[in-house]
């Protein structure tokens, strides 16, 4: 054996070793995400407008670190927090899922100010009268909702604060209070407010709000205090977790909310593994029963793809903290379709292996032809791909983000496996002698000679008609079209123990004012109800529920909760990272191609794919969500994927069969091509159908819209990108 091909083999094998290494044990190599293991997910937006204006500027990122703070004083394990854009911070919170308790946690300002309570009985009278003596504030005690004429201005504020903690008092109820204790500075002012004012009362404002006003019976020297206010052991720790913190810079708003149970998290997993292993055994059966032994060596290839897979994702927090992404349950369709079109590449070589060898080459030059031939189309059409996942990653957050990260690396790895792997096989094959002189495979589509071009206006037709009336119906149902993500509102998915009455359900929710709220439940699990409001009140909710079905056990799958404002501003992310999609792809194939009109009836037909799948979407009456832009950005991939491998097939007819006019060489090209497109078309589908029937109800619209848009993508390919170069070729020559 060569010593070339030794290194090589010691090259792949040491990548293989690391890739392992990284990903066992996988419970604890790989983090799941949100959607997997269960937690929050929360998009903060820090409102600005009401600090002064040269304390804006980096308001964001102080609010971060108090965050981070009460986060880890809370304990709550691996968490994530970063900014978003300008003024937004994403939290995500894994295993903690108590809505409530959250709000409380993060969303309190913890402004602490300690105002002197006036004495006046008359000024009091004034006050409650409508008349606010100047200088002084009408405030009501947290408890009792006593009024108190307070000082507008604070004589000590909660900065002075060295710590807050939890003790309970010498009454006879023994109730937590929290206790507080000031930095030097802030004992001193402390003990001068008090020994100025023995008598009197002092109020402990938290957020505008009297926690309580109690007596000044005595200076008080040693710097500390006491806020009581009835409360539970869990409400005191959490206030003085938040004192401890520190208070926000600026007042926080939850735009976007998302709790996953820990049920459906498990759920989640099991289906993803199911569709995985359905999806991989479909793609590794076709290709050993079709290609045979080089289907075994794409097997091999495959299987390399999916440990480099989760090697990556598990090596990458340790050496690239900031680049490290959790595995989330679109990350797991995302591996499951980079393995599905990393058949793609080998199918490629595959086919141009059995060309050279029909025209009579030796088995060793007909395997280096096979890949020499094949990689310019492998290169470009999986780096077009790569721009759509990337732009995931860019524009995305979440399990979105979690399926662009595992796309890109899939694809990466999808091109170093069947390029540089299968490769090294057939020459360790070779080199031993196991392989000589033939290569069989089967062949169900021989070589065709359609006119595909010739039908060209009767499917341009057919196109704009099934466009038309999507767009129709799009545009009909307006805001009615989008899910919760763009249109804003809320969603509540339960489990029962037994499959509930929907009628019960539906005059629950008529009695709390949700009576327009829509109710559905799912064949595969008649016991689950989600159900979606415009309002939020998943709370009142959640608690009628379990009073009206006490003995269903009921179980919160996951509450998720977008504001109007989130909404819009999701919409328009979705609107660029597609825009942005078109244009970097626009960009790349005229660079490759040296043809404008290559590049552009490309991105026709792959908007083509987009807006018919898009149709079928509102047709059916499928919201348009995240997931499904999610979905749209993975057909633009597909289909120029295909469209592609053909254009490369018509740059090389153009050099061999120069006397063909454009029409024949497109057409040559296309038939050349079809066994390759269907079959890759058809595996893709396979794995996609696993992930349809067996991902769950979380990825069945997101499964249903890449059905559409992979089976549009072969149609488009054929009948709407090549005849529209066809027509602008024609065009540019005249």
């Amino acid at each position: 054996m060569e010593k070339r091909l030794i290194y090589k083999s010691m090259f792949i094998l040491a990548i293989l070793g690391l890739c392992v290494y990284f990903t066992f044990p996988l419970d604890k190599r790989i983090n799941l995400g949100l959607d997997l293991k269960g937690g929050m997910h929360l998009l903060l937006k820090v409102d600005t407008s009401k600090i002064p204006e040269n304390a804006r500027e980096d308001a964001a990122d102080r609010a971060m670190e108090v965050i981070r703070k009460r986060i880890d004083n809370y304990g709550v394990r691996e968490p994530l927090i970063q900014k978003h854009g300008i003024d937004e911070i994403v939290v995500e919170l894994p295993g903690f899922t108590d809505r409530e308790r959250a709000r409380e946690l993060i969303g309190k300002v913890a402004l602490l100010e300690f105002k002197l309570v006036s004495s006046d009985p008359e000024g009091l009278k004034e006050a409650l009268a409508g008349k606010i003596p100047e200088g002084y504030e009408l405030k009501y005690t947290q408890d009792d909702s006593t009024p108190l004429l307070v000082e507008k201005n604070a004589s000590l504020i909660g900065e002075a604060l060295t710590d807050a903690s939890v003790q309970f008092s010498q009454s006879q109820f023994n109730e937590p209070v929290v206790s507080l204790r000031f930095n030097a500075q802030g004992a001193k002012k402390f003990a001068a407010v008090t020994a100025a004012n023995v008598g009197k009362r002092l109020a402990i404002v938290l957020d505008g709000k009297v926690q309580s006003a109690p007596n000044i019976r005595e200076a008080i020297p040693s710097g500390e205090a006491v806020i009581s206010g009835r409360f539970s052991v869990e409400n005191a720790q959490d206030l003085a977790n938040v004192l401890r913190s520190g208070a926000l810079p600026a007042p926080l708003y939850i735009e976007e909310e998302r709790t996953i149970g820990p049920l459906l998290g498990q759920d989640s997993i099991n289906k993803g593994i199911r569709a995985t292993l359905i999806g991989g055994a479909f793609v590794f059966i076709f290709m050993a029963a079709y290609y045979l032994l080089a289907g075994l060596v794409a097997n091999v290839a495959l299987l390399f793809n999916l440990f480099v897979i989760l090697g990556v994702l598990g090596a990458l927090p340790y050496l690239l903290p900031e680049f490290a992404a959790t595995l989330t349950l679109p990350g797991i369709a995302g591996m499951v379709l980079s393995l599905g079109m990393a058949v793609d590449a080998n199918i490629l070589i595959d086919e141009r292996i059995r060309e050279e060898l029909s025209l009579g080459r030796n088995l060793r030059a007909a395997i280096a032809n096979g890949y020499s031939k094949a990689f310019s189309a492998i290169f470009d059409s999986n780096l077009t791909t790569l721009f759509a996942a990337l732009i995931l990653i860019w524009l995305g957050t979440g399990s979105i983000k979690g399926f662009g990260v595992t796309l890109t690396i899939g694809l990466m790895a999808s091109m170093f496996t069947a390029i540089v792997v299968t490769r090294t096989i057939f020459e360790i094959l070779l080199s031993l002698g196991w392989l000589k002189n033939s290569l069989p495979m089967l062949k169900l589509i021989g070589q065709t000679k359609f006119d595909f071009i010739g039908k060209r206006r009767i499917f341009y037709a057919i196109s704009l008609i099934v466009i038309i009336i999507g767009l129709s119906v799009y545009f009909k149902k307006g805001s009615s079209a989008y899910g919760i993500d763009f249109a804003g509102g809320s969603m509540q998915e339960y489990s029962f123990r037994e499959t509930p009455d929907v009628d019960k359900i539906r005059d629950v929710l008529r009695n709390i004012g949700l009576g327009d709220a829509s109710i559905q439940q799912f064949k595969d699990n008649p016991k689950a109800v989600l159900i979606r409001t415009i309002e939020d009140k998943s709370e009142i909710l959640t608690g009628k529920l379990k009073e009206v079905f006490p003995e269903q056990d009921i179980q919160i799958l996951r509450i998720e909760r977008v504001g109007p404002v989130a909404g819009e501003h999701l919409k328009a992310k979705a609107f660029w990272a597609l825009a942005w999609s078109l244009i970097i792809i626009l960009i790349y194939v005229a660079f490759r191609f040296k043809h404008v009109n290559f590049a552009i009836a490309g991105v026709v037909a792959l908007l083509h794919d987009v807006l018919v799948t898009l149709g079928f979407l509102v047709i059916t009456g499928r919201p348009i969500d995240l997931l499904t832009i999610t979905a749209f950005l993975t057909i633009a991939g597909f289909s120029i994927n295909d469209t592609i491998v053909i254009y490369d097939r018509v740059r090389e007819n153009m050099r061999l069969y120069q006397k063909y006019s454009l029409y024949e060489l497109i057409n040559l090209s296309v038939n050349q091509t079809l066994s390759r497109t269907i079959l890759t078309s058809a595996v893709t589908l396979l794995v996609v159908l696993a992930i349809f029937f067996f991902g769950g109800e979380v990825l069945h619209n997101f499964a249903f819209a890449l059905l559409v848009g992979f089976i549009s993508g072969v149609y488009s390919t054929v009948y709407i990108a090549s005849p529209l170069v066809l027509a602008w070729g024609r065009k540019k020559s005249r």
